[in-house]
């Protein structure tokens, strides 16, 4: 999938950008399913060292780790912080209330139809290189977020 190779590689950026090295960092793959949550939030969260944090690459992974963190004890966001990406409905169904990455999905597709209309009229082919708009996103601060306990 597009999404989740081009979210890997902002998250990797960001811990680069912050001089973390991604080599450090406990990263494992999830399917965008409440149940991939699931199992990557077990396995990052057995590990010998807990993270303070886990940022999911949507909002149902990251509901579902914290489950697993509140089925293994631990204080969501004192002991570990939980993001997700979308902005989706279940990031306000759950407690704590999801930190979140919300798109502009309205203003996505309208760049998506002005693109396609305009690659029509132009009788562009399918080999001639695509054209790339990057919309701006906006990080959505509520509950399961935070500074980990000192």
């Amino acid at each position: 999938q597009a999404a989740s190779a081009d979210r890997r590689r902002g998250f990797v950026a960001a811990l680069e950008a912050a001089g973390i090295d991604p080599a450090m960092v406990r990263i494992e793959q999830g399917l965008f399913t409440y149940r991939s949550g699931i199992d990557a939030a077990e396995r990052i969260l057995a590990g010998p060292v807990t993270p303070t944090a886990i940022f999911a690459s949507n909002d149902d992974m990251a509901a579902a780790a914290v489950g697993v963190a509140h089925r293994r004890g631990l204080h969501v966001p004192g002991d570990l912080s939980i993001v997700g990406f979308d902005d989706t409905a279940i990031a306000t169904s759950i407690w704590p209330a999801l930190t979140t990455i919300r798109q502009p999905i309205g203003n996505m597709a309208e760049a998506s139809i002005t693109m396609l209309l305009r690659r029509i009229r132009e009788r562009v082919g399918p080999g001639d290189a695509a054209e790339e708009e990057v919309l701006p996103f906006e990080l959505v601060l509520r509950e399961s977020a935070g500074p980990p306990r000192a």
